[in-house]
């Protein structure tokens, strides 16, 4: 029975918001013969969430017990998930049932494809949803041709908290990019210059704002210029040697 894994790197201090995390997985409504694991990987000296993720059997945490970031704390659950296919799901963020179906289904039918990337609602503080507008046009992708938007932009057009990859090909790529600010953004320009993609035109997926929000915190901006250099450079540099990854 093909598996997938969701992958989620967490830190003390997200208990409650982990817990719907895991609650919005449980949720999943997958196709028949499919079954999930949910991999968690805890950041930190301190650790503080297994409780959280003991309630859920299909579940399993792990903690390093040092302060790594997260991008090294998503690599280390990599080594950790079963699943041919991975999903990333931030510890603040929510699933919609029908998330992970659809995300099935665009690999089913475009067997092509290495990354399916997934539209999202923001959910406000008071648990209201808001839209946002796609800024790249649903459907196949083919390899490099999203970004084109990535370097006339300077950044994916893509949210990539949404995606759920061959882990394959991920662990091909080296994970999330040692990058202060953009991990996500390095992994994808590189998933997406060498393999073909699928943009999903469904909302599955619920992106939190919330008072804790690292990326609201005072300093996140600071190294986010730099960070997104990286970026660019890759691309550049993939572009420049041409390099390809075989099916």
């Amino acid at each position: 029975m093909p598996l997938l894994s969701v992958l989620t790197a967490a830190h003390a201090g997200r208990a409650d918001l982990l817990a719907r995390a895991g609650e919005s997985v449980a949720a999943q409504r997958l196709p028949d013969g499919w079954r999930l694991e949910w991999v968690v990987q805890e950041d930190g000296p301190e650790p503080s969430l297994a409780g959280v993720v003991e309630r859920f059997p299909f579940a399993r945490h792990a903690a390093h017990g040092e302060q790594l970031g997260i991008a090294t704390t998503r690599n280390l659950a990599l080594t950790r998930v079963d699943g041919e296919l991975v999903h990333v799901l931030d510890s603040d963020d929510e699933l919609l049932p029908d998330a992970l179906s659809v995300a099935l289904e665009a690999f089913r039918a475009h067997p092509a494809v290495h990354w399916v990337a997934a539209q999202a609602d923001d959910l406000l503080p008071d648990d209201t949803r808001k839209s946002f507008a796609l800024e790249y046009p649903a459907g196949y992708v083919e390899a490099g041709k999203i970004n084109e938007f990535t370097a006339e932009r300077g950044e994916p057009p893509i949210h990539c908290a949404g995606l759920t990859m061959r882990t394959r090909t991920v662990r091909a790529l080296g994970g999330w990019g040692a990058n202060p600010r953009s991990e996500d953004s390095a992994l994808f320009v590189a998933l997406a210059e060498l393999t073909p993609g699928y943009i999903t035109p469904e909302v599955t997926w619920l992106h939190r704002w919330h008072a804790s929000q690292t990326t609201g915190e005072h300093g996140w901006r600071t190294l986010r210029e730099e960070s997104m250099t990286m970026v660019r450079q890759r691309l550049a540099a993939l572009r420049e040697l041409g390099l390809e990854l075989g099916a």
